[in-house]
């Protein structure tokens, strides 16, 4: 090998390591970039998925359980059965009302904010009440 072909090789092998250093920064980049748009999408969806179920299916608290707020739709879902038992006695009638107007609430509040302010109380902040 002539030094002629030597230099041609270690140019060329710089000119791939420099190449793959900067496909590596842009492939990390593009990754932050897609994360980035992905949880806003999600975020929205989430909202606007949350502020109707809420409205339609409050006092099932179907809501609370979209947002991963468990334990909150379970004393949502069981106040509701539990209002719906007493009612065949009459004072389930008083209560029945009661998650269906939180539900109603809860749906008017997330629908009224902005995505960025949706996610950051409810999703990053795990607000679980109004």
């Amino acid at each position: 090998m002539s030094d002629e072909e030597k230099d041609l090789g270690d140019k060329a092998k710089e000119a791939a390591s420099d190449f793959a250093g900067e496909a590596k920064e842009t492939a990390k980049e593009f990754t932050e970039s897609a994360k980035e748009t992905f949880n806003n999408a999600t975020g929205d969806n989430k909202k606007v998925l949350a502020g109707i179920l809420a409205i339609i299916l409050g006092s099932l608290g179907v809501h609370k359980f979209i947002l991963g707020y468990q334990k909150e739709g379970f004393i949502l879902l069981g106040i509701s059965i539990a209002a719906y038992i007493l009612s065949c006695v009459a004072i389930g009638l008083l209560f029945i009302w009661i998650p269906s107007i939180i539900g109603l609430i809860e749906g008017i509040i997330y629908l009224t904010k902005s995505d960025e302010e949706f996610y950051n109380t409810y999703q990053v902040g795990k607000k679980p009440w109004f």
